[in-house]
């Protein structure tokens, strides 16, 4: 009886400390690109300038109520781009669609074609 008190007041204990915070938890900033509301249906506040000269914006189609952009459409050529979800990581980010996915940290980030291409880039104005 005594063993399994003390095993529960030590989950308790460890449960509360960790709820209580985490100095190495990343902030929202770091999880999702922000945009403000009025960007919803904008493709200038978010564009991706890459190492091979070319830009791809991102325009958001839904943003959640802390700014994060949620939904886009990424333009990656002439024809209409390309619908990319987020997609929960531990730090940075990820938006991924059909044959092309984003993994970034803050202003950086690497823009993928499938397995074999990808691209370094930088977000303007982040």
């Amino acid at each position: 009886m005594r063993n399994s008190m003390f095993r529960y007041l030590t989950a308790v204990v460890l449960f509360g400390a960790g709820a209580a915070g985490d100095p190495g938890r990343a902030v929202a900033a770091d999880m999702a690109l922000q945009a403000s509301p009025g960007a919803i249906g904008s493709c200038s506040e978010l564009v991706f300038t890459c190492e091979n000269g070319r830009q791809y914006p991102l325009c958001p189609i839904a943003v959640s109520v802390e700014g994060e952009v949620v939904t886009a459409s990424l333009h990656t050529g002439r024809s209409g781009g390309v619908h990319v979800r987020l997609v929960p990581m531990g730090v940075g980010y990820r938006y991924a669609g059909a044959g092309v996915w984003v993994d970034g940290f803050r202003g950086n980030a690497l823009l993928n074609f499938g397995k074999h291409s990808q691209v370094a880039c930088t977000i303007e104005n982040y």
